[in-house]
């Protein structure tokens, strides 16, 4: 932490100390478990000089974490700045769903597909093509930077994205992020944390990482998701473009920050999407 996040912090929590470091480590984030006996426990996120998180998750917890907060299921915020990048949020109790028995249970993915459909359901705008625009920007910028996806497919998926229309879009609060490591679960209720990717997208973006594991090793889970979320946003042909983009990013910027299990996942999600446009057998 900065010296001036450090002196937040203080005016902040006075008698804050720290109880666990629970930063992911590929990342400049800083995330801190910390306790005040005047306060309470909280959780600390401080962001470094290349951080751009910070002020979407300082956004999403004025405008739109509020009404999960309010039943219990997100925590609430008790201080932040966007100049210093800090946040404080309250903690939740409870454990990650990933890794537990949690994660292979329908019950989960049923009140996770509830949480998100309150979440989305707050506001929606029509866009003018953005998101599309951004998108397939992004997925071309992937494309053409360092990475490990087979050349063939790298110059198919190019021409491919270069094709990409950009027609309005419907945008709402999305989570960004939404998959079992961002979920808790406390006496058999899930919990969302973690709100640095939100921002308005379209609603199915934030089916992406779940379609990519969860849902692809065991429908079931997508089954009950789809029951807790109550319909299915999933356009045929926007998915597949968002299932495009996430795949590039997930291989490359994996491979960016070293982290070989979750580029080997980026990479089975390109051949899948190579696949599905039947590029290979």
């Amino acid at each position: 932490m900065s010296p001036f996040q450090r002196e937040l912090l203080e005016l902040w929590l006075p008698d804050a100390r720290v109880v666990a470091d629970r930063s992911w480590g590929l990342t400049g984030t800083t995330v801190l478990q910390v306790e005040s006996k005047q306060r309470g426990r909280f959780i600390v996120k401080a962001g470094n000089a290349t951080d751009h998180h910070m002020p979407r998750e300082l956004r999403a917890y004025e405008q739109w974490v509020p009404i999960l907060a309010s039943i219990g299921r997100a925590p609430r915020m008790f201080r932040g700045h966007a100049e210093a990048k800090l946040l404080a949020v309250e903690f939740l109790a409870g454990e990650l769903v990933e890794g537990g028995a949690a994660e292979g249970d329908s019950e989960s993915y049923r009140q996770a597909g509830e949480l998100l459909a309150r979440l989305h359901g707050q506001s929606g705008t029509l866009d003018d093509g953005a998101f599309e625009r951004r998108q397939r920007e992004e997925s071309l910028g992937w494309l053409r930077g360092p990475h490990r996806i087979e050349a063939g497919d790298v110059e198919r998926l190019v021409g491919h994205v270069e094709t990409w229309p950009a027609p309005p879009s419907l945008v709402v609060p999305t989570h960004g992020d939404w998959h079992p490591r961002n979920w808790m679960i406390d006496g058999g209720l899930v919990k969302a944390i973690d709100f640095g990717h939100a921002a308005l997208r379209p609603a199915h973006t934030d089916f992406a990482r779940l379609a990519s594991k969860q849902f692809r090793e065991d429908p079931l889970l997508e089954l009950a998701f789809l029951e807790g979320y109550g319909a299915d946003p999933r356009e045929p042909e926007a998915w597949l473009r968002t299932r495009i983009r996430e795949a590039v990013a997930t291989a490359s910027w994996a491979h960016k920050v070293g982290d070989e299990t979750f580029e080997a996942q980026g990479l089975r999600m390109v051949a899948d999407v190579v696949r599905e446009l039947g590029w290979r057998p």
